[in-house]
This record gives C-alpha cells, structure tokens and sequence, in this order.
C-alpha cells in the first residue's frame, strides 16, 4: 500500500481489450462514488491490452488526480492485475470491477451501504449469465468440482458469483499476506473469512471489446483454482488405489474357485482389458501427482506475480 494519506473508498479495474470503454466506465465511476465521497481514487491497471488503453489510462489520469494507472511489462492475467491495483490502494473500503461495465457501478453504493453495517466483504450474485450456453456450462461443473474438492465449508462458491465486490482495508491487507503464485481472487476471499455478505445484480450486455478466455484459458484458471485451493484429489488417488486393490482381490478369489469348479477358461481380451484399464488409472494417478509437483515447482521459484513497466499519479 502506498505510504500516502488514506482514501475513503479505493476502485480497482483490470483492463483488457476495452481502452474504448475506459471513458464510459470513468464517468459512470465519478457519478456513482461522488454521492458517497468525493475522497476516492480509481486504480487502473493495464494488463498489457492489445488495444490503446494505456494511452487512454494516460489520458484520463492526466485530467484527475484521482485516477491512478499502473502499466504491466507483459499479460500477466487478470488475477495478478488485480494483485498489483491491492497492492497500490488506499482506500477504507476496496472495490473490484471490471472495466467492461457488465457490472454496473451503480451497484457501488449498495456495496457500501452493507459494509456500514458492518461486513468487511460484500460479495455480488448475478440474477442471470450474460454468456452462452457452453460458457455456462463449464463455468457451472467447475463450481461443482470446485465445492466437492474444497474441504472447508467458508469457501463454498456458487456459479452465479460476480467479480463486482467490495473488501475492507483489514481484509485487503489479510488478502496481500496471501503469497501464492496462482490463484484467483474471489477464491482467496472466500477463503479467508470475516463477515461476509451479497447483493444481487443485473449483468448487462457486453458493449466494448470481447472476452480473453478461451476454453483453455478457463482451464487453466479451473486448475489453479482446484489445485491450489484443494489436496483432495491425491487423496480420491488414494482411496481409488485401495477400492482397484479389493477388486483385483476378489477378482482373483473369483479366478481360483472358477478354477477348481469348472477347469481353466481362456480370457485374453477380458485380461488385456484390465490390464489397459489399469495402466490408464496409474497414468492418471501419476498425472494427478505430476500437476501437484508443477504446482509446488512454481511456488518455491519465488517469482514475482506480475511485473510493473509504467505508473502514473502514484
């Protein structure tokens, strides 16, 4: 956090392919915050878009003190974008946005009205998916996968979580002492606790720029999110080793009383059957084991997470 008098209420916005929204989205920001506070300050952070926005970011700061920019040395991804705007607030409260206004900002002021009474976390719950049906999908099963692999009760999610959502500065400050390399920031949020709750919000149409996750890139965030939030999977390995271990007991107890009653049968396919069944399953123990160990191999290079180029107003 920076060593400057605090604010009121910071805003923090990842920004990807929609520099042409970063206009609309200032001044629908500056009309909702100035019924709260005129104390703010909007940290954008470039992650490396593709587009114009760091000229736009420039630009914007450039006209108000306010509007902080942080440009990164290449597309570290949104969750590492959003680390980096954690790390630069000053704000009593925190918020989260995208910059593409499918979350309006107009729900800012209901945010911080439920942190007045006292929650440190306000999360938001979408009333319907603006994406398609796969898109949906997908992101339903990973909830799904996520919850069963996840022991702790605190960081059950559901599918229809937003990432509009507001944190007190102690959970800010909570969240930064988090050094895990991967990860995903609602995810931590949930993980760490406090009195949390939500509100409900409309998602609207997208207008400016389109997605960046690709199917492989949500895969990859799925397996961050489990692998690095859940060991459970090694252990599921393990029970699946004990539960093949009494079939092929049985199985074998089965082999020597069919033996002895009716004689020696041949069963080859049946036998190379097992055979390739239980080799796929050890291959896919070992993959299990495999993306733990790469996972642990990124955590001890002690990396840095993401990688400043440019501030500005900071």
């Amino acid at each position: 956090m920076s060593g400057d008098s605090p604010v009121k209420i910071s805003v923090v916005s990842p920004v990807y392919g929609c520099g042409a929204a970063l206009p609309e989205l200032i001044r629908r920001l500056r009309e909702t915050l100035e019924r709260i506070t005129r104390d703010y300050e909007i940290v954008l952070v470039n992650d490396r878009s593709p587009d114009d926005a760091w000229e736009v970011i420039v630009q914007l700061a450039s006209e108000d003190s306010r509007i902080k920019g942080i440009s990164l040395s290449r597309n570290f991804g949104q969750h590492p974008a959003v680390l980096c705007g954690l790390h630069h607030v000053r704000g009593e409260v925190t918020v989260i946005i995208d910059c593409d206004l499918q979350e309006d900002p107009e729900y800012i002021p209901l945010l911080y009205a439920k942190y007045q009474e006292g929650y440190e976390i306000v999360y938001t719950l979408r009333t319907k998916r603006a994406h398609g049906f796969i898109r949906n999908l997908l992101a339903k099963c990973f909830y799904m996968i996520y919850n069963y692999l996840t022991d702790n009760p605190h960081s059950k999610v559901v599918g229809t979580h937003s990432t509009l959502m507001l944190a007190s500065r102690k959970v800010v400050n909570s969240f930064l002492n988090i050094k895990d390399v991967r990860f995903q920031y609602l995810l931590i949020f949930k993980w760490l606790g406090f009195r949390s709750t939500y509100i409900e919000i409309s998602y609207r149409e997208r207008k400016f720029g389109k997605s960046s996750y690709s199917f492989a890139k949500m895969f990859n965030v799925a397996m961050d999110g489990i692998l690095f939030h859940s060991d459970k999977l090694l252990r599921l390995n393990i029970l699946l080793g004990i539960s093949l271990s009494i079939i092929a007991i049985l199985a074998l107890l089965y082999i020597v009383i069919t033996y002895y009653i009716s004689g020696y049968a041949k069963g080859w396919a049946s036998i190379a059957a097992l055979i390739l069944f239980a080799t796929g399953i050890i291959l896919w123990s070992v993959g299990i084991v495999g993306l733990y160990v790469g996972k642990v191999f990124e955590q001890v290079k002690q990396r840095p997470v993401y990688i400043v180029d440019k501030k500005i107003n900071l």
